[in-house]
This record gives C-alpha cells, structure tokens and sequence, in this order.
C-alpha cells in the first residue's frame, strides 16, 4: 500500500516515514526540502501548504494520506496577524489536500491534530473524546477548525477520515521546551520545581507513529477522533528525576512555592511558560487502547532513554 506522508523532515515524519518502509510499505515523502530517496520512498517537494497547491501528482496511486504539516504552535509568536497565519496552513491547507484527496480516490485522510483542541490544562477530570472542545490560542484554533472541516468533508465524499489528538511529542530531535530541559538537567542545574505536583501526559514519537499507522490501517478506526498518549501521566519532578536518570546525571530539584512562582512569573509576563509547568494536563487515551486494541510499544523509561541518548550524543558530533 502507498501512503502519502505532509511534513515528512519533520520531528514526527521521519520518525514515521521509516516506520512505514519497515512496514514494508510505499510513502510519498512531501516536505519543503528534499526527503531521501530510498527503495520505500518517493520524495515530493511542496510550496506553502495554503488553499492552492495542487496536489494531483503527489497523490497518484496512494491509497492513505497522513497529513503531519503544520504550521506549529509558537511561543512568542511575531505575526501581525496570528490567526490568520495559522488559519492560512492549518485550515485552509488542510481543506485543500482533503479536498484533492478525496477527489483522487483516497480510501483514508489521517490527520495528526492537538490535543490543545480539547484545552489547555485539566482539573479534576483527564479529557476525553467526549469533551466539548475549547482551543484557547491560534494554532489550537486552526487545528480545531480543520477538524471540523474535515468531517464535513468525509460527510460529502465518503472519504474516511481519523483525528488524533497527542500531548507534547518527545524523542530524539525534539525541540523546543523538552530540548531546553534536557539541557539544563544535563548541566546539573538546580531547578526550584520539587513543590510542582501537576500530572502532565506526554507521549513517545515511537508510541504516536505506531498509533498512526494503526489508524491508517485498522477498518475501526474509520470516522473517528482518538487521544494518544504513553498512558500515566508523570509530574514535573517525577520527569525531571526519569531525563536525569536517563542522561546518567544525578536531579537538583529544589523546593519553592508555587504560589510565588507564579506571581514572579506575572510580573515578568511568563505566566502562561509557568502554567505549562504548574498545571495538569491528563489525557485518557483508553478509547483507542480498547477500540483498536492498541498498546503503546514503548515505555516511558525507554522513550526517554532514547532521546537521551540522542542528546548525548548531538554533544559529541554538534552540528556545523
């Protein structure tokens, strides 16, 4: 079977792209610069993923499309015009490859959303599928909005259509907060988190590309939206010892009030940097473990011990 795979140099797609060729199966590779070709793989080469690019060669014979590219969440975000930009890739570039998807005959459109859909923090309950969403920035919007259109679009024409909503991805490359964090645990920099006690789920590049391409296989996955996660959620703390250990350094977790924290934060216009740190986000992902039978292949301990690796070893051979 040949799936086409948006977003295949990314964090996520080459992670899932290798997994398709050990699967054995054929992968268009689209990405704004050239992916590698191999025996399983095609590349294709894509503009701005907005409402005109014309899909039509890239979807000769593909069967599945699993549309990974996006514009992704910013922290300080420069745009005249957040929304707009996002809507412009997020929405309206979603829409446009649906559209030209079903148009060729695509059995299956996976589509990797957030899970920054359903909100931004949990209180006494972890969310579900069931949940009324409520995006809360411009890129949850966008995703949120392109959900939508896509069932509109699977009511239309037939075509199957499957959301997945993950947590925050970890794993070797990553990026971003959890890249920033391996840094300084690596360091053995004391960090004033002990006190934190918010539970946050995360989840394995590893788990994420087996749950993908599950759902663009299984016949039960089709119309349907799941949450995706390693399943227990840890605490700040409890993550902090788990890179330390897996680094090989010893954790310098100091205790200080959250309250305080906060306030600092406030007055330094970082309140939303330590919200992410200080508050819950619990996912229950059981709908896709009991529909599909699915089962994270990794750990927690091992996902991190292999983006620890990883990081070590960027030490060693650093970029030029």
């Amino acid at each position: 079977m040949k799936l086409l795979v948006t977003g295949a140099n990314g964090f996520l797609g080459k992670s899932l792209c290798a997994a398709l060729c050990r699967h054995q199966f054929l992968v268009v590779a689209a990405s704004r610069t050239p992916v590698l070709l191999t025996k399983c793989i095609t590349p294709f080469v894509v503009g701005k993923l907005e409402n005109y690019f014309d899909w039509r060669l890239a979807l000769q014979d593909v069967k599945v499309v699993v549309h990974l590219a996006a514009r992704v969440h910013i922290m300080q975000d420069i745009t005249k015009n957040p929304l707009q930009a996002f809507l412009d890739v997020n929405f309206h570039g979603t829409v446009n490859l649906a559209k030209a998807s079903a148009k060729a005959g695509i059995k299956r459109f996976v589509f990797v959303s957030s899970i920054k859909v359903n909100g931004e923090f949990t209180d006494k309950n972890p969310f579900t599928e069931c949940d009324v969403p409520q995006p809360q920035d411009a890129y949850a919007i966008s995703k949120w909005e392109a959900e939508k259109a896509l069932r509109m679009i699977e009511k239309e024409t037939g075509m199957e259509v499957v959301i997945l909503r993950p947590p925050l991805v970890y794993g070797a490359e990553v990026k971003a907060n959890l890249a920033s964090l391996l840094k300084v645990v690596s360091k053995k920099i004391p960090l004033p988190l002990a006190s934190v006690e918010a539970n946050r789920s995360l989840i394995y590049v590893g788990n994420l590309v087996d749950a993908i391409i599950v759902c663009a296989s299984n016949p039960k996955a089709a119309g349907q939206t799941y949450l995706v996660s390693d399943g227990d959620a840890v605490s700040i703390p409890q993550l902090i010892k788990k890179m330390a250990l897996a680094l090989h350094k010893p954790s310098y977790l100091l205790h200080f009030p959250v309250s305080i924290m906060r306030l600092l934060a406030k007055a330094v216009g970082k309140t939303s940097s330590i919200n992410r740190l200080t508050q819950s986000l619990i996912i229950d992902s059981s709908k896709i473990r009991q529909e599909l039978d699915w089962k994270p292949p990794f750990t927690m301990d091992q996902g991190l011990k292999e983006t620890a690796d990883w990081y070590l070893k960027s030490l060693d051979n650093p970029r030029p």
